[in-house]
């Protein structure tokens, strides 16, 4: 006879493996490194929207405009839903996704970044509405419009490191900035590529770090009140997934101009 202690160990199995393979939770998963290979693959779901080429959307919700087409994103770009979207604070993360049950599937990972939201993507524990050009990167060779005429896909999918070779983390002002109110868009960050929180200090001398506030996607945003901010003002960005502290020092400089990008290295704290 099965006793009752093993039918519930075998309960207690199966309910962990159905959980990790069909829900993905990114404050669940937190660990102090990503890798630059996936180490563990989830379901989700796939569709693509936008031209067959192109990029989803020109910038989309998470504020980065037109550098989703250009080096090093390239179109390779996703929408996701609200699980993964996380308000905003996922935005920059990438992920490796790839197909297997359709038969125009390559079966072969293709790596994006997630660049814009799709409240309405919710069907599954994890959704992906990939661009054009990063939905049709699954397909065998000449088989695209096959593969995109299926709409949805089974997906299977993994977080990873971002890497740009050749760059650094960039905080692009926002138009609308002046010494009274500064706003960034965060760009390019290595490694986890989200962003939790992030504080500016200025240079009066004062050794204060000062709380920015999530305007809207990666679009974060300081009201200094009546004290106009001192450049030159250092930034620094914790991350959603592992907590690391990036440190940009006095990386917006004493000349800085409304528009304008600026790049510094970095410290990790």
């Amino acid at each position: 006879m099965i006793s009752l202690r093993s039918i519930l160990c075998s309960v207690t199995v199966f309910c962990c493996l159905f959980n990790e393979s069909f829900s993905f939770n990114p404050k669940r998963t937190k660990q102090s490194n990503l890798s630059h290979t996936p180490t563990r693959w989830y379901n989700g779901g796939a569709t693509w929207y936008g031209s067959p080429d192109g990029c989803g959307s020109e910038g989309g919700s998470c504020g980065y405009g037109d550098l989703v087409s250009k080096p090093p994103w390239n179109s390779m770009v996703t929408a996701v839903g609200p699980s993964l979207y996380q308000s905003g604070k996922e935005c920059g993360a990438c992920y490796e996704v790839k197909c297997t049950k359709h038969k125009s599937c390559s079966g072969k990972p293709v790596k994006v970044v997630v660049t814009d939201s799709c409240p309405g993507c919710v069907s599954e524990s994890a959704h992906f509405d990939l661009s054009g050009k990063a939905f049709s990167a699954m397909a065998l060779p000449g088989q695209c419009q096959e593969l995109r005429n299926a709409g949805k896909l089974e997906v299977r999918f993994a977080r990873v490191a971002c890497h740009y070779p050749g760059k650094t983390i960039s905080f692009h002002v926002d138009q609308g900035s002046s010494a009274y109110y500064f706003a960034v868009v965060i760009e390019y960050e290595e490694g986890d590529g989200d962003v939790a929180s992030v504080q500016l200090k200025d240079s009066k001398g004062i050794d204060k770090w000062c709380d920015m506030q999530q305007s809207w996607g990666a679009v974060w945003k300081l009201d200094a009140g009546g004290s106009p901010l001192k450049p030159p003002l250092s930034i620094k960005v914790t991350s959603q997934y592992s907590r690391q502290t990036l440190l940009a020092e006095n990386v917006i400089p004493t000349n800085w101009q409304p528009g304008c990008s600026y790049r510094s290295a970095v410290k990790h704290l």
